[in-house]
């Protein structure tokens, strides 16, 4: 069970086997509204998976004891419908890439780190490139000037002379 004291401005778990509570505060607004109700949701969805265990294992011979596990489907339900409703009031876009990836196990920071070292790596890649070309070309401008001296002017160029074009 997860409890949220807005003169605190902290999150706190009851069980200490429950999901790790949140260390910072959830913005104000609706977002912090929607925030605090997804992790109701977790914790809702923690506590029916322990419940389902329970049931299924020492507790399947009591009477009544499925009534626990349609209490804590209703939970559920009930956090998917306040999140449904808080969600219209709600702009932000989510790629869908990060929902793939969370439907698909994968956490979604890892992709992006993923991507950031492939952006990072192609970024040296490319200077590599560059500074490859830029190094052929002066080794070819001074070999065309050695043999070619009528032609130095133009390989040299004075920096007032190059002009940018855009």
């Amino acid at each position: 069970m997860t409890s949220y004291n807005p003169e605190s401005q902290t999150l706190s778990s009851h069980a200490p086997d429950s999901p790790r509570s949140s260390q910072s505060p959830p913005p104000s607004g609706v977002q912090g509204d929607l925030e605090l109700e997804l992790l109701g949701l977790a914790n809702a969805l923690y506590n029916l998976g322990t419940t389902v265990i329970n049931d299924s294992t020492k507790d399947r011979d009591r009477p009544g004891g499925a009534k626990l596990v349609g209490l804590g489907a209703n939970e559920v339900v009930n956090h998917l419908l306040s999140i449904d409703n808080k969600a219209q009031d709600i702009q932000t876009k989510i790629p869908f890439q990060v929902l793939s990836d969370i439907d698909n196990a994968r956490n979604p920071m890892q992709l992006t780190k993923e991507r950031l070292e492939r952006a990072a790596t192609e970024n040296q890649f490319m200077n590599g490139k560059i500074a490859a070309i830029d190094s052929y070309r002066k080794l070819l401008n001074e070999a065309l000037a050695l043999n070619f001296p009528e032609t130095a002017e133009y390989l040299h160029p004075s920096q007032g002379d190059i002009k940018m074009e855009l």
